[in-house]
């Protein structure tokens, strides 16, 4: 009975299945497709002739099969299975069902039978009434197989109400959950079992594997989603960058496209008020229209580079904009659109501007200290509108140098107000000169601000490359160090558990030099943050793993060590004293043995 459920819960899958074990298995050819279904490979073809030597050599291709396996078929013959011989059928299927289900099993270098039983050991520990030591009277009472459905799946199972003197209605109560909600068929009768001084060993072992491989595929596939969800994110958010970059840079380049030719129209005005207008439309250029642009363009490079670096990080392709908007694209762009700008002033255009007029206003502008809650972009943004401002600022040096040659003819003719020309014009120098100190004074504050965000940018990378790993690291070991475990010599808690938690102990200092290293980098960024008026420090822009994270982790393996030691003790002391019971044992039976044998003689 249990080995036909577990061919037909294989073979439902290619939409097939067996009634009788001994009989629908001599043709061949549903052994054949059992061999596919279980192992996802392609049989030699199948003979479809109604003749015993077809049903033969399809039954050796299928032993043929499973022997290039690695498996001995030991008096296992295809003449026997296509006779429908009971015995060596079933022993058949058994030899699959170890090699398919039960052979890969691998937990903590035990593997296949051993394998799974310490699976088994280490999902039921927690539960009361349960102690699996084998794969037949462990089981009689139900609760272990609740318990392991309970482990994985809590809310299909009420463990607390199950009585261990009612074993058919736990027995019943795991079967029915496990075929209705975990596609595992029913292989088992609950009276057989209860009924039964030893239930059948490979019967149960076969049901209990059909769990292991349910919960073992689940969990890795709720780990591979996790994954890919993270991976989907990050992918999302790149796209999103890309997106960002692509409209950013065509918008920008199609307003240079618009402003170059306006720039080069050099028709001539011919009134007064054309040419006033022709004036103010290019101030409004220069301060409107011009500034956000210059911000726009370092926008731009930025989110390139912080692209370019997000990919590298995650080790994705680099990033390739479309033809014709590379950031390369843009700055040629704007070389012709500087150009085209220069060309504006030197045709005479603006020749009426008044350097009185160019100083109105700059004063307040270059005094201001914005740069210093400016994150790194928008620092940048305000060094590349300076930019722009010195080169406006240095078109107007022709003009005040002109107002300073006609105020020294003025005076050479004897001008009558010469002394008001004088006053105006020394107010204007004044001006001018102000004006290019503090110009000075901004573009260093400016470059300073800039060279102390981009160490600390630096420093944000360095922390985000070292902290994740760290964290992985950390989250492997506190899953480790809360591992349950079960025993059953003083060699097993000695030579491999207490062994293994020494070495990852000796570990730690290593450990700890990385976490505060760690740690070092981001109070150096803090510092340097802190050095810039005070600042509080930016949001890392390349981990969400905080300090603050690293720290509680940390603190957390440390609790866990001492507490995986005092268990590890306490489980050696236990064993210990059973060593000790199984000797004195062995010594009494030792002296009982002889004197036993004397009396029956």
């Amino acid at each position: 009975q249990t080995f036909t459920a577990w061919c037909n819960s294989h073979l439902r899958k290619a939409g097939t299945q067996i009634d009788s074990i001994d009989e629908d298995f001599r043709d061949g050819l549903k052994l054949m497709l059992l061999l596919e279904v279980i192992s996802g490979e392609r049989l030699p073809k199948p003979e479809r002739g109604k003749m015993r030597v077809h049903k033969i050599n399809n039954v050796n291709k299928a032993l043929d099969f499973i022997a290039s396996k690695g498996v001995k078929l030991v008096s296992i013959g295809a003449e026997e299975i296509v006779d429908g011989n009971a015995k060596m059928t079933l022993g058949m299927i058994w030899t699959i069902i170890l090699r398919f289900a039960i052979q890969d099993i691998s937990v903590e270098e035990t593997s296949a039978k051993e394998g799974l039983l310490l699976w088994c050991q280490r999902k039921t520990a927690p539960y009361k009434n349960v102690n699996v030591q084998n794969f037949h009277i462990s089981w009689k009472d139900g609760l272990a197989f609740n318990a392991l459905i309970h482990r994985h799946r809590p809310e299909l199972i009420e463990y607390d109400k199950l009585r261990k003197d009612d074993p058919v209605t736990n027995l019943n109560n795991a079967f029915e959950v496990a075929e209705k909600y975990l596609d595992i068929p029913k292989m088992l009768d609950a009276e057989d079992i209860v009924n039964t001084a030893r239930p059948d060993e490979k019967a149960i072992m076969t049901y209990v594997s059909s769990f292991y491989h349910a919960f073992s595929g689940a969990q890795k596939a709720e780990t591979a989603a996790n994954r890919i969800c993270k991976v989907l994110a990050v992918n999302q958010e790149n796209e999103h960058l890309m997106e960002d970059y692509e409209k950013l840079a065509s918008d920008l380049l199609e307003w240079i496209k618009r402003t170059i030719p306006w720039l080069e129209d050099r028709s001539p005005q011919k009134t007064i008020q054309e040419m006033q207008q022709k004036l103010e439309d290019f101030r409004d250029y220069r301060r409107v229209h011009k500034p956000p642009k210059v911000q726009e363009k370092c926008q731009l490079e930025i989110n390139f580079n912080t692209l370019q670096t997000k990919l590298r990080l995650s080790n994705r392709p680099a990033f390739m904009p479309s033809e014709g908007r590379m950031v390369s694209d843009v700055n040629t762009g704007w070389q012709h659109l500087e150009q085209a700008e220069k060309g504006y002033e030197d045709g005479g255009v603006a020749a009426g501007a008044d350097g009185a007029a160019a100083a109105a206003g700059k004063e307040a502008l270059l005094r201001q200290r914005d740069y210093e809650t400016a994150t790194l972009s928008d620092t940048r943004a305000l060094l590349r509108k300076h930019e722009a401002f010195e080169s406006d600022l240095a078109a107007h040096q022709d003009r005040v140098e002109q107002i300073a040659a006609i105020a020294q003819e003025l005076n050479e003719l004897d001008y009558y107000d010469s002394a008001s020309v004088n006053s105006r014009c020394q107010k204007i120098c004044d001006q001018w000169d102000l004006l290019g100190s503090l110009t000075h004074s901004r573009r260093e504050a400016l470059e300073k601000t800039e060279k102390q965000l981009e160490t600390i940018d630096e420093l944000h990378l360095e922390y985000a490359k070292r902290a994740a790993p760290f964290n992985n690291w950390m989250e492997s070991a506190m899953e480790d160090l809360q591992d349950m475990f079960i025993v059953h010599t003083i060699e097993e808690i000695e030579a491999g558990l207490m062994a293994a938690h020494e070495q990852f102990k000796a570990t730690l200092p290593e450990a700890e030099r990385e976490q505060g290293a760690i740690l070092a980098v981001q109070r150096d960024a803090q510092r340097l943050a802190e050095g810039l008026g005070g600042r509080p420090a930016a949001p890392n822009p390349y981990t969400s793993v905080t300090p603050q994270v690293i720290t509680a982790k940390w603190e957390r393996v440390q609790q866990l060590v001492p507490q995986r030691d005092q268990a590890l003790q306490e489980e050696q002391r236990r064993q210990q004293s059973n060593e000790h019971l199984r000797r004195q044992f062995a010594s009494q039976a030792n002296l009982v043995g002889p004197w036993i044998q004397t009396k029956m003689e």
